[in-house]
C-alpha cells in the first residue's frame, strides 16, 4: 500500500502570502509543510513581472508579519529589492518550500477529519498522498494569465503577449503597440513602451482613478492614522487628482462614480499610481481608443470604425485563479471564479479547517492580515481540540 504522508498545516504556494503564512504559523509553533509547482518562491515576482515595475504603495503598507524592511530601502520598493527581502524573510523563519510540486487534487474526508491531497512532482511525475487537518490556498489572485476573447486575435500576424511575458520597451522601438488593458501594469508598460520610442496607444475601457503615489500614501495614512473617514479622504484625493491631472475626459479617460479608497475596498480594483502615462496621454504620445471591435491580420479596429496597423499586443488584463481546478470541495470558500464567497474581512476562513491567503484583493497588507488570521485561529481550533 502507498505510504501517506501525515501533515498537520498543508499550504499551497510559496508566493508572498504562502511565506507570511508559513512564517506566522512558524511563531507560533504550528508544524506545516508549503508545497509550490515553481522551482522558486514569488515567481511572478521573479519572472513575470517588467524590468521597472516597483511596488504602488509605500513600504510602510507593503510589509510582511514580523519582519521590517531593511534601513535605507526606499519607499516605493524596486522589484529586486523586493524578491531579496522576501528571499531574507524565507531564511528569517526557516521556510523551506517543496518545489516542482502541483497539488492534483484536495478532497476533504469527513469520515478522517482531514484533507486527502493528492500532489504530483513536476520533475519526474510521481504522486505523493498526504493528508492534512488544515488546508491552506495560497495561490493567491494572480495565479494564470488571463486574455479575454477578442474577434481575430487567432489571425492576428503580428506579437501578441499577455503583460506577463511583459519585459521592457527596448525590444519595440519604432513599432506600433497595442496595450489592452488601463490598471497599473497596462498605464506603466504604456510608459516604458512610449520613452523607449515605440507608437504606443491603450485601451482603456472602463473608468479609472489616476494618481501619484503621494496622494494615495496621504489618503491611506489619515484614514489609518487620523481617523478620517474613507468618504472624506477620498474627496480630498478626488479634488487634488483633478487639479494637478486637469481634466483627462478629453483625452478619453474618466473618473468612477465612487472615490479610490472607497473602490478598492469593495471591489478590490486599484487606484493607477501615475509614473508619467496621464503628460503622455494629454501631449498625444500616447493615444488612448475605448475598446476594439475586432483584429485583423496586421490592424485593429476599434469602437467608432477606426483601423489602425500594429506590430504588437500587450494584454495587460490581469489574471484568474484556478484553485477550482484542482480544489474538489471548497464550496465553503470559493465562489465559480475561484474568489472568496465571503467579502473582506470574512474571506479567509471556510469550513473543516480550509483558509485561503492573498484573495482579498488588498495587496501585501491584505496578505499579512490573512496569514496573521490564519495562525490565530490555526493554534485556536487545536488548542480547543486539545482541551
Amino acid at each position: 500500500m502507498e505510504a501517506v504522508e501525515e501533515v498537520v498545516v498543508l499550504i499551497v504556494g510559496a508566493g508572498p502570502a504562502g511565506l507570511a503564512t508559513a512564517a506566522c504559523l512558524a511563531q507560533r509553533h504550528v508544524p506545516y509543510v508549503i508545497v509550490e509547482r515553481e522551482s522558486c518562491t514569488a515567481s511572478l515576482w521573479r519572472h513575470r513581472a517588467y524590468d521597472r515595475l516597483k511596488l504602488h504603495l509605500a513600504k510602510e503598507f507593503c510589509e510582511l508579519p514580523h519582519m521590517a524592511y531593511p534601513v535605507g530601502t526606499p519607499t516605493y520598493v524596486p522589484r529586486d529589492m523586493f524578491v531579496e527581502y522576501l528571499d531574507s524573510y524565507t531564511d528569517q523563519f526557516g521556510i523551506r518550500p517543496r518545489y516542482h510540486t502541483a497539488i492534483e487534487s484536495a478532497i476533504y474526508d469527513g469520515g478522517k477529519n482531514r484533507w486527502a491531497v493528492l500532489a504530483r512532482d513536476t520533475d519526474t511525475s510521481l504522486m505523493t498522498r498526504l493528508t492534512a487537518q488544515f488546508l491552506v490556498v495560497a495561490t493567491g489572485e494572480n495565479n494564470a494569465a488571463s486574455i479575454p476573447p477578442v474577434p481575430g486575435l487567432t489571425r492576428f500576424k503580428g506579437e501578441a503577449i499577455h503583460s506577463s511575458a511583459y519585459k521592457s520597451g527596448r525590444a519595440y522601438t519604432g513599432k506600433n503597440v497595442l496595450v489592452v488593458g488601463a490598471g497599473n501594469s497596462g498605464m506603466e508598460i504604456a510608459y516604458d513602451l512610449a520613452t523607449h520610442g515605440a507608437h504606443t496607444s491603450i485601451v482603456v475601457r472602463s473608468p479609472v482613478h489616476i494618481m501619484t503615489k503621494e496622494l494615495i500614501r496621504f489618503g491611506m495614512t489619515v484614514v489609518q492614522n487620523l481617523g478620517l473617514t474613507v468618504t472624506t479622504a477620498d474627496s480630498l484625493l478626488v479634488m487634488a487628482a483633478n487639479f494637478y491631472f486637469g481634466d483627462l475626459s478629453k483625452h478619453g479617460i474618466t473618473r468612477p462614480k465612487i472615490g479610490p479608497l472607497l473602490l478598492k475596498s469593495q471591489t478590490g480594483r486599484s487606484a493607477v499610481i501615475d509614473v508619467g502615462t496621464a503628460r503622455l496621454i494629454k501631449g498625444g504620445v500616447i493615444k488612448v481608443f475605448q475598446g476594439i471591435s475586432k483584429i485583423n491580420t496586421n490592424s485593429i479596429e476599434f469602437h467608432g470604425g477606426k483601423q489602425i496597423p500594429f506590430d504588437a499586443i500587450v494584454f495587460a488584463t490581469g489574471y484568474k485563479s484556478t484553485v477550482n481546478t484542482w480544489l474538489k470541495n471548497g464550496e465553503s470558500m470559493f465562489k465559480d471564479d475561484g474568489f472568496p464567497k465571503k467579502f473582506f474581512p470574512n474571506h479567509w476562513k471556510g469550513e473543516n479547517g480550509l483558509y485561503c491567503a492573498g484573495f482579498a484583493r488588498r495587496g501585501l497588507a491584505g496578505i499579512a492580515m490573512d496569514a496573521k488570521n490564519i495562525a490565530d485561529h490555526i493554534v485556536a481550533t487545536m488548542d480547543q481540540v486539545s482541551c
